[in-house]
């Protein structure tokens, strides 16, 4: 039962994935153009080009914003990402690994009671 409810969440987030992939690449489109937009500020020596860069980054800032809700989306990349790619060490078997039984060894003890009686 618990796997059918980490399928369903599953198929949940690919959904929502898929309903929010056009405005993901347009707010990562965005948030790029303002970023050069930025350098192309900063490099501007001249008011009129810093202002057309201001004008610029006003119009590219307000398609970024109506596309926030893409963060959505990002959330539904990161359950799938944790759904795939967690460690569950339950359900993995692990290999090579050393266990160290000490005194409650029973071949070990086995091993101390032959010893003890050879010497008989």
């Amino acid at each position: 039962m618990k796997s059918f409810g980490v399928f369903l969440i599953a198929i949940i987030a690919m959904f929502v994935l898929l309903a929010n992939f056009g405005p993901m690449v347009l707010f990562a489109l965005g948030v790029y153009l303002l970023y050069v937009i930025w350098k192309k500020f900063a490099a501007a020596e001249e008011t009129g080009a810093k202002v057309l860069w201001v004008i610029l980054g006003l119009i590219v800032f307000s398609i970024t914003l109506s596309n926030v809700y893409a963060i959505v989306g990002l959330f539904a990349v990161y359950v799938l990402y944790v759904l795939f790619f967690r460690k569950d060490d339950s359900d993995v078997p692990r290999q090579n690994k050393q266990q160290s039984y000490g005194e409650s060894d029973p071949f070990n003890q086995f091993e101390q009671e032959w010893s003890s009686l050879k010497k008989n």
